[in-house]
């Protein structure tokens, strides 16, 4: 099972790359919360954009691996959007948002995934 959390949480990675999301992170947080077993954290550098990556995000999850969001939140403000996908929450920032609520900061003491096997330079 965490094998295939991880290579969901890649998918999820690659895509946001490829649909240029910027300072993406994977981070395991298992061991902190039982919110999930990993964040997706990334950044984009306007609100369409953070609206599309969302999107984008849900329709791979959804056609791929047959997996729906539990929720989603802040879609209409797209300052920062949240994806609950249970084992894996995925958030996606305006730029200015994210260094705002410190999301890195906050859960700094995970386990911060190695992705830059999928990241493309």
């Amino acid at each position: 099972m965490a094998q295939e959390l991880t290579t969901t949480v890649k998918k999820i990675v690659a895509l946001l790359d490829s649909k240029k999301a910027t300072d993406i992170k994977a981070i395991n947080i298992s061991k902190l919360s039982a919110l999930a077993d990993y964040f997706v954290i990334a950044s984009a550098s306007n609100s369409s954009l953070v609206q599309s990556l969302s999107d984008d995000v849900e329709e791979m999850m959804s056609k791929e691996l047959g997996i729906e969001p539990r929720r989603i939140e802040g879609y209409q403000s797209a300052s920062w959007i949240l994806l609950d996908f249970g084992d894996i929450i995925v958030h996606i920032f305006y730029r200015d948002a994210r260094e705002y609520y410190g999301l890195d900061k906050l859960w700094s003491d995970g386990e911060t995934l190695d992705i830059s096997d999928v990241l493309v330079p």
